[in-house]
Formats: C-alpha cells, structure tokens, sequence
C-alpha cells in the first residue's frame, strides 16, 4: 500500500484543469464579496450590531468598525489575484485569513458553505494552482504539468463534503417523517409550476430520499469516468433545484463550477482557451511541456505530512458529536462543522431573568434592546449562544452599578415540527458557567429520540 501511495504521489497530470479551478474560484469569491456588500450585510450583520457572538477560542475575533469595509476589500481584491494568478501564493494567505476572519466576526452568520470556502482556500495555500495560466506563470517560468494529488486534493475535500452532507440525511426525522421539509416546502406555493406539487408527501419524500441518495452517490459518480457527465448533470438540477428552494446565495453555483474539475484536462483547455480569446492573448507560451516539482525531498515530505493531517481532521471532525451524550439535534453539541446541511427546523423563546442577590432585585430583558432580530432568533435555540449572550448581559449590569449579577433563561424550543418543550434549566444561573467544549449539563432533556448516525 505504500509503495502505491508513492507512486500515485509521482504521478503527473495536465497543469489546466487546476488553473480553470483557480479561476473560477477567484471569480465566484469575488462575486460573493461585491454581492454581500451590495446588499447592504456589511453594515446590517457587522456594523449596527452592539455585540456580537464569537466562537470558543476566538473571542477576538470582533468587527473592524469603519475598517471592516477595508476588510472586504482586501479579501475581494485578493480574490480577484487569486483568479488572476497574480503573487498567487500572497493572494491566497491574504484571502483565506480575511474571508475566515470575517467568518469569525459573528457566530450568527455561520453556514457550512463558509466553512467550505476557508478549508478550501487554506488548501489552497499549498497548491501549486499558479503553475500554469496565470500572470506569475507569464513573468516566470510556467509548468504545463502538476502531481495529480494537486488536483486529487480537492476532488477528496469535495467528496467528504458531498458524502458526509449524505451520511447526516440517514436520520428518522429526515428519512421517515420527512422532516424539515414538510415544513419547509409547502410555504413556496407560489412558485410557478413546482408550488402546486410541494405540499404533496411523495413529492417531499421524493426531495428527502433524493437528496440523500445525491449526496451519498455523487461522489462516485463524479470519480467514475463513464458516468462523470451524468453526475456533473444530476450536480447542476440538484443545485438549481436548491437555489429555486431555498435562499442560500452563491453555494449552488460554486458547487456547480467546482465539480469540472473531475472532467479531463481536454475540457480545462477549451475552457482556457475561450478565455484567452475574450482577452485577446495566446495561451500558447504556457505550453511548455514542463513538470512541476517539489524544490526538496524536504519540502515534499512536509507537504504529504500536511495533506495527511489534513483530510485526517476531515473524517475525524465531523463524528466529534459521539463524545457527547444526548440527542444532537437538541443540544448542537459538535453539530457544526460537520456537514449537516439544512437538517433541522429550530424555532426557540428565550426570556432572560437578571437577579441582584445583593438586593433580591429582579427584572427581565428586553432582548431587542441589545440584539438584533436576526441575533435574537438564532440565539433563541442554540445553547452556546445562550451562555454567552447570559455572560454579556450579566457583565452589562454590573458594569451600571449592580454587584454579583445572577442570570437565569426560560426558554422553550420547537425542533423539527414537535411541540415546544423547555429547553434550558431555568434554576442555573448561567453568568456562574464557564464557557467550554464540555458537554452543557443545564440543556434540558429533549425526551425523544431521533435515530441515524
């Protein structure tokens, strides 16, 4: 098996499949950055907010003010070199720690395709995705051939993704009650030709099995050549389809693009070479036949020793859940992360109770005062919030004056179309807990039982 693995690490490949990739990466990241700050979200989500939630170890991790504009623009322009292959291996440092910065500054604003994009991006960092086609490659020497783990790499991440996203959709709630998307379909009635059927069971569990069965498969038939155009179509109508559905920006599309690169280089080429016709230059000085290579066995053996801890950490991560007890929907604990995409219909109430034991003082909060809508509706079902935004308030009021602050929640939470039902022990004070990645003894029991992996 070693030897295989050595010779599969010698292997060489066409350089232009990478370089397409590097493109449309860079492009569709810069579309996302010019879009969200069209839409007004860099204010709205970084800007208005008073405070906002950070992620365990990145406490840090705030909005620049005015200069979280600055921060866009560095990650947008980094994008556009990134595309450009300009100073590629700057540009795309440059992008993945502004694009994950501005993914740390709120908690709020976690999805599973931000995280895609800062694995992807990081990896990126160690690629040779200039080596061709680019303008480092023009003012330097350019390499028309790459290792094949170069491209290998990111058709593995794509397939953890894609795979893992299935694995989570073998649930009881997903599979057998067609939950949440009983919920969730028959509110898009209005759409033209598919509203009428979306309130129909089979249509749903037609959805719910489909796209389990997507997510497990596509990998595979992405790998296997004879039915790589199939699954490139199936890709296509799959993400159409959500992006019809539901509002999740420009993921449908970046998934979309990302799988060319499981097609063969005699794609990439025409694809380079429409490109270089709608900018009026020849591609043809990239084409010199050379290899690119590692500049020491050094450098070598520290790259495989990284892409090995790498993908190591994205098969171990996502089933970090199985250290904690308790039913994972309920308690969230290891759910992100992990690829469970779009799983869950969560919908909570969390009323805050502020005791001064000094005084027997007590009153409740108004939450608006301190979050907005959007803060205030994830906050309202997701426990680690709730502990941090318990630690804000109680720290806000004994900054006014009061001593020894106690905070208690009562709080009801709806997951998956079941009845409402309390959710965290309103006798704890929670300004008295820690924050840690240790299992949350104060969530209530959730008393039912979802069953899956």
């Amino acid at each position: 098996m070693r030897s295989s693995i050595q010779s599969h690490l010698k292997e060489e490949t066409e350089a232009a499949p990478l370089a397409a990739f590097r493109i449309f990466f860079g492009v569709m990241m810069l579309a996302s950055i010019v879009r969200f700050w069209a839409n007004g979200w860099v204010e709205k989500l970084y800007l208005e907010p008073s405070f906002f939630f950070s992620y365990h170890g990145f406490e840090w991790v705030k909005p620049l003010g005015a200069y979280t504009y600055v921060l866009f623009v560095l990650c947008g322009l980094s994008a556009l070199m990134v595309a450009i292959g300009y100073k590629y291996r700057m540009a795309i440092i440059i992008f993945f720690l502004s694009f994950t910065y501005i993914e740390l500054m709120d908690k709020t604003t976690y999805l599973n395709h931000y995280y895609f994009i800062s694995l992807l991006s990081f990896l990126m960092i160690f690629l040779p995705a200039n080596a061709y086609f680019s303008v480092d490659a023009a003012k330097g020497i350019s390499f028309q051939k790459v290792p094949r783990w170069s491209l290998d790499s990111i058709k593995i991440l794509l397939a953890i993704v894609y795979f893992y996203a299935g694995l989570a959709k073998l649930n009881s709630d997903w599979l057998v009650y067609g939950m949440p998307l009983k919920i969730w379909l028959p509110s898009k009635y209005d759409l033209p030709l598919l509203g009428d059927f979306l309130h129909k069971d089979w249509v749903i569990y037609a959805f719910s099995w489909g796209g389990a069965l997507y997510d497990l498969s596509i990998p595979f038939l992405l790998f296997w050549k004879r039915t790589r155009v199939f699954a490139f179509f199936l890709v296509v109508f799959f993400h159409v389809m959500t992006r019809i559905l539901f509002p999740i920006g420009m993921f449908p599309y970046i998934m979309i693009v990302s799988t060319l690169i499981f097609f063969d280089s005699s794609l990439h080429h025409k694809i380079l070479t429409a490109i270089s016709r709608v900018f009026r230059f020849s591609r043809s000085a990239f084409d010199t036949g050379l290899v690119w290579a590692e500049k020491s066995q050094l450098s070598k053996r520290l790259r495989v020793g990284f892409f090995l801890v790498f993908f190591a950490a994205q098969i171990i991560i996502p089933f970090r859940h199985l250290l904690y007890p308790g039913e994972l929907f309920w308690t969230e604990e290891g759910f992100r992360f992990s690829w469970r995409v779009m799983l869950m219909e969560k919908a909570g109430y969390a009323n805050f109770k502020i005791l001064d034991p000094g005084t027997g003082d007590e009153f409740y909060v108004d939450n608006a005062k301190f979050l907005t809508p959007f803060q205030e509706k994830q906050m309202s079902f997701q426990p680690d919030f709730i502990l941090e935004y318990a630690h804000y308030l109680a720290n806000h009021f004994e900054a006014n004056g009061h001593e020894k602050i106690e905070v208690y929640v009562e709080s009801y939470v709806a997951l998956n179309g079941r009845r409402s039902r309390p959710y965290i022990d309103p006798d704890v004070n929670l300004a008295a807990v820690k924050r840690s990645l240790a299992h949350k003894t104060w969530i209530l029991p959730f008393n039912d039982e979802i069953k899956g992996i």
